[in-house]
């Protein structure tokens, strides 16, 4: 009976093996036939061709005789550079509010769980049009702009000073110091070290350029346009409201006994929270984090509502409207989506093992 059973979910298993793979087969053959009937030649040439726009915000050089290739490049970095201050700014905030969630104060636990309950029960797409028409397009012109300690905001953009000559070497000690926080003992120490060496070269190296008002303009700074900063606020404090509940979920799946051990020992509440509460809490955290860093990366492409130019809305958008190259264009957008996602996943997963370790 049993040879039998197992006989028959193999043929079960493989049946449906099969029905999958026709299924699969039926669908390529349709569309390489149907891509065949049109004017439009299947391949990845049209990457070479001057693209014969521009962009708005670039971290690269881009001008109307680069190629759509480069577009393809102009796009992603525009969307990493999303992603990532999205990120910072989303568990920035959201650790500050989910602890302040169970703070003794009921006045600070009362504004936390409004902006949880506020936040989460609001289409992101309407946070996003809240702060780019409602607010930045509202702001003054460049003659009444907001000026405080050098960084400047009016509806033209946030212009923040520029630190001209060293910037790459700050953002290299940025990324040797998350080493050096992530890294094991030995590795730790060389990543402290050279993010140092680092900082001072930057330091050396820098001279800041500080944004001016000048009539209906501003010169010199880093200008940062509305479209990036509706964008990135949005998805900062949309993706934090979650956030703040999964690290309060944490919390409080720590044994109480383990506050009141610290409290014994001598520990205030922050030092509690700090180095007892919070580091058990973090087995629990960070695969639930994990789902709200990629929902964030994802919805970066909602940057095309706002006319950032995002990969969605250079590649996928100009791009396929001028070439006509749907297929490639498509499956490279969502290549790049699929490998974000499996990376930053790979990541986390490998800092809540060693977190469990």
């Amino acid at each position: 009976m049993e040879e039998t059973g197992r006989a028959a979910r193999f043929w079960i298993q493989a049946a449906l093996l099969a029905a999958v793979a026709a299924l699969a087969g039926w669908l390529v053959f349709t569309a390489w036939t149907n891509i065949g009937r049109l004017p439009v030649h299947f391949g990845l040439g049209f990457l070479s061709e001057p693209t014969g726009f521009s962009v708005l915000q670039t971290l690269i050089p881009f001008d109307e005789k680069s190629t759509y290739g480069r577009a393809f490049m102009v796009g992603l970095l525009n969307t990493l550079l999303v992603a990532a201050i999205g990120i910072a700014l989303a568990t920035i905030i959201g650790f500050s509010v989910g602890v302040a969630r169970l703070a003794p104060n009921k006045l600070l636990r009362a504004v936390a769980a409004g902006y949880v309950e506020l936040f989460r029960n609001l289409p992101l797409l309407l946070i996003l049009f809240f702060f780019y028409f409602g607010v930045l397009r509202q702001l003054p012109p460049p003659r009444q702009s907001f000026e405080l300690g050098g960084v400047i905001l009016n509806n033209r953009g946030l212009f923040l000073p520029d630190p001209a000559g060293g910037g790459w070497l700050v953002l290299a000690a940025l990324t040797l110091l998350a080493a050096a926080l992530a890294l094991k003992s030995r590795w730790r120490i060389f990543a402290g070290v050279g993010a140092a060496v680092a900082l001072v070269s930057a330091l050396a190296m820098t001279h800041i350029v500080w944004p001016e008002a000048r009539g209906l303009s501003v010169s010199g700074g880093l200008r940062l346009i509305p479209e990036f900063v509706a964008l990135v606020a949005a998805l900062a404090i949309y993706t934090a409201a979650y956030i703040a509940e999964i690290v309060r979920a944490g919390i409080q799946s720590v044994a109480r006994g383990q506050g009141q051990a610290a409290a014994a020992l001598g520990l205030t509440g922050l030092q509690a929270m700090r180095f007892v509460v919070l580091p058990q809490a973090l087995r629990l955290v960070v695969p639930p984090l994990t789902s709200q860093y990629l929902n964030l990366t994802k919805n970066s492409s909602l940057a095309v509502a706002i006319a950032y130019p995002d990969l969605v809305s250079i590649f996928a958008g100009t791009t396929l409207a001028q070439t006509g190259q749907a297929v490639e264009i498509m499956a490279l957008t969502m290549g790049v989506y699929l490998t974000l996602s499996l990376a930053t996943a790979a990541l986390l997963n490998w800092q809540n093992a060693r977190v469990r370790a």
